[in-house]
């Protein structure tokens, strides 16, 4: 009895092929990094042979920059390209971003930065955030070094926040944007109290001459 050969690939025209291998690389960089993942591994993913994938892709390079720059389109579709400002909507839109490609979300956020040939590119995503950030910021903190302090923290409070709401299973989506946002108010109200409006937070220590 003969045996059949292996399934040949299906057609598909090269906007879709690319997509397919596009998503097919945001999970195989996901899961084992940009060093361990090799383009055979891409292309086992997709379900397509090596040749094909070099025909939209010349190296693994290539490819994972075009990545990064799929994950950054679907956020800026998510939360909008409003220059020098975010919104309240703009939490809700990182939520639907991630929501939508949690392998993605996690790839820029996380494994982006930790890869050399990349390092650039995420630290200049993270100075735009920061840079935006402290021009709302700083028109509530009147310290110019805890605004700074702010605006380095409440972006990462947002996109720490959305990383550890897929790692928890998503829960309570219709919420889960206002309870980011009193985190990263949390934040901003902890950099604009005055000195002595934190004296007075602070508990007397044992010892140390404070009333009983």
């Amino acid at each position: 009895m003969a045996t059949s050969g292996p399934k040949p690939v299906r057609r598909l025209p090269r906007a879709q092929r690319r997509e397919q291998i596009l998503a097919a690389g945001t999970q195989a960089f996901a899961r084992a990094g940009f060093a361990n993942t090799s383009l055979d591994d891409v292309a086992v993913e997709a379900g397509i042979t090596k040749v094909i994938l070099y025909r939209h892709f010349e190296s693994k390079t290539d490819l994972y920059q075009a990545v990064l720059d799929r994950v950054c389109a679907l956020l800026a579709t998510h939360v909008g390209e409003q220059v020098g400002e975010f919104t309240e909507a703009s939490i809700d839109g990182l939520l639907a971003a991630a929501a939508a490609e949690p392998a993605g979300f996690r790839l820029l956020f996380q494994h982006a930065a930790r890869e050399p040939e990349f390092r650039a590119l995420t630290d200049r995503f993270r100075t735009e955030i920061h840079d935006i950030a402290h021009v709302q910021i700083k028109a509530v903190v009147a310290d110019s070094a805890w605004a700074q302090w702010a605006s380095h923290l409440a972006p990462t409070v947002a996109i720490e926040a959305v990383i550890a709401w897929l790692d928890a299973g998503q829960p309570d989506p219709a919420r889960a944007a206002d309870r980011i946002r009193a985190a990263i108010g949390g934040v901003i109200a902890a950099a604009a109290q005055s000195t002595m409006d934190h004296t007075a937070l602070v508990p007397d220590r044992p010892g140390s001459g404070g009333s009983a």
